[in-house]
């Protein structure tokens, strides 16, 4: 056996990893080795923290924790935004923590999405999150118009999309364009930058859905002039199940009435005025709708303290590394076991998970974890794992396919149903 193949090697690696002492940082399961972040990212004891200091702010200041403490819960929104704003390249003011992903999604839309004559259609893809679909529906239908009015950009592969192809769609009858950053499946990265100034060249407004991309690889929404993006915080950005969502605007939009319209809309100068007739914010705090979700806001504090101490440029490097290994040591071990590496190669493409399809992908994941590693399955026939920078190790990733070999090899994978779990 080549070295680099080796239980030694990778612990070679772990030896000369810049941020290996994030890991420390986690809470971390004794003999399991977690590969879904990509869904739900670990705990970190600084997010904990961070929950029980807003409890104790609750418990010590009551109705005046808006406006006292350590952490003004008032300001909290625009607070977690401008420590956010480094990891999607904007201007503090351009985010916002908020609502959820599809409530912020249905917010941005009802704002951007304005038929006018010819150009009634909302342009999207094949691949995309289903909640993503959803919404663009209902916004069509808000709007008196059917699905026929959603173009979808097919996929020819099944896994990835063709970015000329989504610039050939870029017609006249298109509204809005709404896309995303990395595609949940295959972990393929979009062109942001490129089919932004393509959509504006033909006078399109572009939208983002930033979840599977936010915390794993850097972006530069500004600069690209991106019109608008949202995303959750419970994937790599490890703020915990149902933590709050954030959205961006570029600042080119700030002045617009937001499409929904709620309390926290408000200039914030303004807001106890009571006034009937909105004052909206002059920032994408324009774009909150109600009261700050506090307690689910709170893991966001400590959780964001350590991207900016690792800086998103270095977990961008790590994470490349990281998913190399894993697809050579695949290929190595794995060769004779039918298992198809359906993620992007070049680096450039590749998000932060490797996606691997087998026709017994649903036992072959519920076998994962009975050996204490865990996957994440995707219907119908897929297999994501996904190493993290932050907690993961080249310890873990080569455990992972070590694993998933003597699965096979022993075909422990055959006591389990292939079918997928209630969730999965």
């Amino acid at each position: 056996m080549q070295e680099k193949y080796t239980k030694a090697y990778a612990e070679k690696l772990d030896a000369a990893d810049a941020l290996r002492t994030f890991r420390n940082e986690f809470y971390l399961k004794n003999e399991c080795v977690y590969m879904d972040g990509n869904s739900l990212g670990l705990m970190s004891k600084r997010a904990e923290q961070s929950v029980y200091d807003v409890m104790a702010s609750w418990k010590e200041h009551a109705i005046d924790g808006w406006t006292g403490g350590e952490i003004p819960w008032y300001y909290l929104s625009e607070l977690l935004g401008d420590n956010m704003a480094g990891l999607v390249g904007a201007k503090k003011e351009e985010v916002i923590v908020t609502g959820s992903t599809t409530v912020n999604m249905h917010q941005l839309v009802s704002t951007f999405y304005q038929p006018e004559g010819k150009r009634t259609k909302i342009l999207a893809d094949a691949l995309n999150f289903p909640s993503d679909i959803y919404a663009l529906k209902a916004q069509l239908a808000l709007q008196g118009y059917d699905d026929a009015h959603l173009i979808q950009v097919p996929s020819e592969d099944g896994h990835t999309l063709d970015e000329e192809a989504i610039i050939n769609a870029m017609t006249e009858e298109v509204a809005l364009i709404v896309l995303p950053s990395v595609l949940y499946r295959s972990g393929q990265v979009l062109d942001m930058e490129m089919l932004t100034k393509a959509a504006h060249e033909r006078g399109i407004k572009i939208g983002f859905d930033l979840c599977h991309s936010i915390g794993a690889i850097p972006h530069e929404l500004h600069d690209w002039n991106v019109d608008f993006a949202f995303w959750c915080t419970y994937k790599h950005l490890n703020a915990g199940p149902g933590s709050v969502a954030a959205l961006f605007v570029n600042e080119n939009h700030f002045g617009i009435s937001p499409g929904l319209a709620g309390w926290f809309s408000s200039d914030k100068e303004k807001q106890f005025d009571m006034e009937h007739t909105l004052t909206p914010a002059a920032d994408a705090g324009a774009f909150q709708i109600g009261t700050p979700h506090v307690l689910s806001a709170a893991p966001l504090i400590g959780a964001l303290e350590l991207f900016q101490e690792a800086g998103i440029g270095k977990i961008r490097r790590k994470s490349l590394q990281l998913t190399a290994y894993m697809m050579d040591v695949i290929e190595y071990e794995l060769g004779e076991f039918d298992f198809i590496i359906c993620n992007p190669i070049n680096e450039k493409q590749r998000g932060g998970h490797i996606y691997l399809e087998h026709p017994e992908a649903a036992r072959i994941c519920k076998a994962l974890k009975w050996k204490n590693v865990i996957p994440d399955f995707r219907k119908p026939s897929g297999i994501r794992l996904a190493p993290v920078a932050l907690y993961n190790s080249f310890e873990d990733v080569y455990h992972c396919v070590q694993t998933l070999k003597n699965i096979m090899e022993e075909k422990a994978y055959e006591q389990f149903s292939n079918e997928r779990e209630v969730v999965s």
